[in-house]
């Protein structure tokens, strides 16, 4: 039967791709003919449901029997109304009202679907977005790597741009063409639960993990192992009041342009992000959804983008129902569509409230037209009208061994250092016996948000790990449940008692959050937090385990940043693990075993508490003008902080001008030295500061860095280039300029002045 289906379905899919008298089912005319001819042959209610996306079946069916009679009553329940099922999903798709699907889980049910919509008048594919964060992990039986957060710790664009590769060819084996990442917003409240999604606080360093994340998806956009990217939240929402997610955020256009701005610009301009997210939030009191700033103005009319924009779940239903900005869901479609909006992600009466705005002649067809033209044009550069379908005898790529050996490799680089007194790497001679306990010792948590769970046989949890690396020592292990707001006092008791008997003990502690338990997690999406401190009866269990007087370490899993200030000053070593993935458990064991140097940096500020925020270390000058009182006023670790088995000695920093012209360039060198005993790599780390400038400047700002493998005693020179771009600033007029003046060069291994080695060069008058 499995068999009979594949090559029905592979019949069906020669039949789209032969050439015929519709030149756009001719692979050999340009996409844009194809495009033109099949736009002029479709109705308006065609045309319209290519602007449609629409949730799975299975998805359907999971959800439409869990919600409650008050959850339905909701707006935004409105979409599993009773009768609004599986055979309504079919029947639209054969009508040609939906253009593409997301939360679609297996290539069984892609196939099924993608079968009725080309089943349609004119055979138009769907394209299968999925939320592909960190390898298609939110379908099992896939590849999980370490989440955002954790890949920007590794400071490798070129890892990013591998796993996003790899990740493209697991998708496209499941039939999904569009991956909602990479999350380019620039993270500034460890309160936000979404921090772990995103490539932490620096925007040039998003940017770079961005760019790399969107060129591995996309590659050409010409062959069946290419998916279509997707930037997202446009823009602000990782800077939201109390740190909510979705909660508005008022910020100036300085702060836009020059912080949240560059990494969207970056991945547009130059990756060609093939689509864009708008954000939950409002923006100055306009909602992203409907702000036609943002979409038209600055998006197409600034940056050239020429891809699509689609929605965020249901929030163009939010401007009514939420902002109140729209009176009714017929008005809000409508202020989206003119302010830039062409898809939108899921809801009922999309279709015939929009037809009946083009019909009424509130909305132009030509707008329609520009809206369709751009996700046809998606459609036909990724091939889906000649390979509508997954082959589902070739899943051979998917978990595959080159996949997860990057996925090691990945954690590996993910996991960062945070104190070390002495305590690691661990002799495996010396500790006989080791207590092993804590919520995320031995739990498939370490896969992060964005993740469903995975065949146990797939995943290495730190327990495991462990054993596997060092299965000469007895590992004691009191199960502290997956839970961290309902720990049982009594095995805080039993792992405090036999942590008296241990030789060491390792906490392995940290946030829940894991999808499949949606209302318990306590980190990821709308899961954001009024304070940063341990949830539960976290910070007691570490407290009494190091009670016991034996050593005693502790590892964090997590996706935001922790206040873990009594473990810093009382316990000798700290690991932060972040959410690293299937082989999470096998990378911290090795690193902790000292298997493997860790190398891994800070991709944001990690604060003392929530009193702190917003911390970040390129802020402007005033922002510690008057310290507080009663409290350190210096982060807990700062950005780009990460300690290594091996030290590393920073030297000789020089400059090749001490005077530049506004469009001149310069070199700075320096030498790094591999002071230790064992090899080991760093992460050399350059920033500039415009020393007196028109308007306010940060302390210092990210601009380069470099990652030097370095043997034990090995000195290197490191070399970067300064460029007009990097000096350049927005003047009042909030227009790119590079002023003369003085500018400082600081060199080092974190984003710290006192590890940073400093020289000033001047840009002089043209």
């Amino acid at each position: 039967m499995k068999k009979l289906m594949i090559m029905t379905l592979m019949a069906l899919a020669g039949c789209a791709a032969t050439p015929g008298t519709e030149p756009y089912k001719d692979a050999s005319l340009s996409v844009e003919r194809r495009v033109e001819d099949l736009l002029r042959r479709m109705t308006l209610e065609e045309k319209v449901g290519q602007m449609n996306q629409f949730v799975g079946i299975e998805h359907i069916k999971a959800n439409s029997g869990v919600l409650t009679e008050e959850e339905l009553k909701t707006n935004t329940a409105q979409a599993f109304y009773p009768g609004i099922g599986p055979d309504t999903v079919l029947r639209w798709a054969e009508e040609g009202r939906i253009g593409s699907f997301l939360h679609v889980l297996t290539p069984e049910e892609a196939n099924l679907l993608q079968e009725h919509v080309m089943r349609a008048r004119l055979g138009i594919p769907a394209i299968f977005g999925i939320d592909a964060i960190h390898g298609n992990a939110n379908a099992p039986g896939n590849t999980v790597y370490p989440t955002n957060i954790g890949l920007a710790s590794s400071f490798n664009p070129e890892l990013a741009r591998r796993i996003a590769r790899e990740t493209a060819r697991e998708m496209r084996a499941m039939n999904m063409h569009w991956t909602f990442n990479p999350n380019v917003e620039v993270a500034r409240d460890a309160r936000w639960g979404r921090c772990g999604e995103t490539f932490g606080e620096d925007p040039w360093l998003v940017a770079c993990m961005g760019l790399a994340t969107t060129e591995g998806y996309q590659g050409a956009l010409n062959s069946t192992q290419d998916v279509l990217a997707c930037a997202k939240h446009f823009v602000g929402g990782s800077q939201p009041v109390n740190g909510t997610n979705g909660a508005p955020c008022d910020v100036s256009e300085r702060t836009l342009r020059e912080v949240f701005f560059p990494p969207f610009r970056t991945n547009i301009v130059r990756g060609g992000a093939g689509s864009l997210m708008t954000s939950h939030n409002e923006l100055n009191g306009i909602p992203c959804h409907e702000n036609e700033w943002l979409m038209e103005e600055v998006l197409r009319g600034e940056w050239g983008f020429d891809g699509f924009v689609v929605s965020d779940w249901m929030d163009i239903e939010h401007l009514y129902d939420l902002h109140a900005t729209a009176e009714n869901l017929k008005e809000a479609f409508y202020r989206s569509i003119m302010a830039g909006m062409d898809m939108h992600m899921h809801g009922l009466h999309w279709n015939e409230l929009v037809c009946e705005l083009v019909r009424e002649g509130r909305i132009p067809e030509s707008r329609i037209d520009a809206s369709v033209r751009r996700i046809l044009t998606a459609k036909f550069r990724l091939g889906l009208f000649e390979h509508p379908y997954a082959d589902l005898d070739a899943q051979q790529t998917r978990l595959c061994a080159e996949h997860r050996a990057t996925a090691l490799d990945a954690a590996r680089q993910s996991v960062v250092l945070l104190k070390n007194d002495g305590l690691l790497p661990l002799d495996a001679a010396k500790y006989r016996r080791i207590l092993v306990t804590g919520i995320n010792a031995d739990d498939e948590n370490i896969l992060g948000d964005w993740s469903a769970s995975q065949d146990p046989e797939d995943v290495t949890t730190i327990l495991e790990g462990l054993r596997q690396v060092a299965p000469g020592v007895r590992f004691d292990f009191v199960d502290q449940g997956w839970d961290p707001r309902n720990m049982d006092p009594a095995k805080v008791a039993e792992a405090a008692a036999k942590a008296r008997q241990a030789d060491l003990n390792i906490v392995v502690a940290g946030e829940y959050m894991m999808r499949r338990r949606w209302m318990e997690r306590t980190c990821g999406e709308d899961t954001d937090r009024d304070n940063i401190a341990l949830v539960g009866l976290q910070q007691e269990l570490i407290e009494r385990v190091a009670a016991s007087g034996k050593p005693t370490l502790l590892v964090l899993v997590n996706g935001r940043p922790l206040g873990v200030e009594w473990a810093a000053e009382h316990l000798p070593a700290i690991v932060e693990a972040w959410e690293p993935g299937m082989a999470g458990g096998r990378a911290v064991a090795e690193i902790l075993f000292g298997e493997v140097n860790p190398s891994a940096k800070l991709p944001i500020t990690i604060p003392r508490s929530a009193g702190q925020i917003q911390v970040y270390y390129n802020h402007k000058p005033s922002h510690y003008f008057h310290p507080v009182v009663c409290s350190d006023p210096e982060p807990l670790y700062p950005f780009g902080h990460g300690l290594s088995y091996t030290t590393f000695a920073y030297s000789d920093l020089t400059l090749s001008h001490e005077t530049i012209a506004p469009d001149g360039r310069l070199t700075a060198e320096v030498t790094v030295t591999n002071t230790g005993k064992r090899d080991g790599t760093e992460i050399v780390q350059l920033y500039i500061r415009d020393l007196f400038s028109s308007v306010t400047r940060p302390v210092k700002e990210l601009k380069a860095f470099s990652r030097e493998s370095l043997k034990a005693g090995e000195s290197r020179r490191v070399r970067f280039e300064i460029t007009p771009e990097m000096l350049s600033m927005l003047d009042r007029n909030l227009q790119p300029i590079v002023e003369p003046g003085e500018f400082r060069v600081m060199v080092g291994p974190s984003s710290r002045d006192k590890e940073l080695l400093t020289q000033t060069f001047e840009v002089c008058e043209q």
